[in-house]
């Protein structure tokens, strides 16, 4: 469990120190192109959830509530062995220090800081911690798809 809780601490940190740069330093240029026209960084004031989400609503509690619950659920899931394998777990610490990271964000500040910006597909603006949320859930969907597969395989 410890590591999982030092690989927490250092994701948010590596979140939470490229806001804070976003936040002291991107902000005043509002946008830097990288690569014009494809991929820029751009400095945003998030008041929703993913991808600005319920943003007209004041729902920044409702968010850091739903943040600290699924981290406690993510680790009473660890904690009790309910996850077989290493993937299963490391998906979840994703998803868990994403989540966090936002939260911190939103207490902090009242918004979440983004800044990475894909022009060229249109994307939303997004940061390192959606980056983790994203990267865990789809770790999350591919342990459940082979542990459900080999979950049938040895019932046959």
């Amino acid at each position: 469990m410890p590591i999982y809780i030092c690989a927490i601490l250092l994701m948010i940190a590596a979140d939470q120190a490229v806001k804070y740069w976003a936040f002291t330093s991107l902000q005043a240029q509002q946008t830097i192109p990288l690569i014009n026209g494809v991929f820029h960084l751009t400095y945003i004031e998030n008041r929703g959830a993913a991808f600005s989400l319920f943003a007209q609503f004041d729902s920044r509690w409702i968010f850091v509530v739903l943040a600290i619950v699924i981290t406690v659920a993510i680790f009473t899931a660890i904690y009790k062995n309910m996850l077989q394998t290493q993937l299963g777990c490391w998906s979840l610490i994703l998803v868990a220090a994403g989540a966090l990271g936002n939260a911190i964000d939103r207490v902090a500040h009242g918004f979440v800081v983004d800044m990475f910006d894909f022009r060229l597909i249109h994307f939303p603006v997004f940061n390192v911690a959606d980056i983790f949320i994203c990267a865990g859930g789809v770790l999350f969907v591919l342990y459940f798809m082979f542990q459900h597969k080999e979950t049938s395989e040895a019932e046959k």
